[in-house]
């Protein structure tokens, strides 16, 4: 027998709220840690666009294969 699920209280609702916005900060400081890492990079010529360009697209492609592997792998009839 399945247990009700209860309503979350309004309070509950605040402190999801609240840990939405921290998550917010957490992940705008991240972007701008990595903002200011790749500006340095490139100004001291370490990299250069397109090899940014070209590992973005790398890494980008890598990850939609991962992601199709799981979704495909997850959709498999019942036998």
């Amino acid at each position: 027998m399945k247990k009700p699920t209860s309503i979350p209280s309004a309070w509950e609702h605040v402190q999801l709220g609240a840990m939405l916005a921290d998550l917010k900060e957490e992940h705008y400081r991240t972007v701008l840690t990595l903002s200011a890492l790749l500006e340095l990079l490139l100004e001291k010529g370490i990299v250069t666009v397109e090899e940014l360009q070209a590992k973005t697209s790398q890494l980008d492609g890598q990850m939609d294969e991962q992601l199709h592997k799981l979704i495909s792998s997850s959709l498999r009839p019942i036998q």
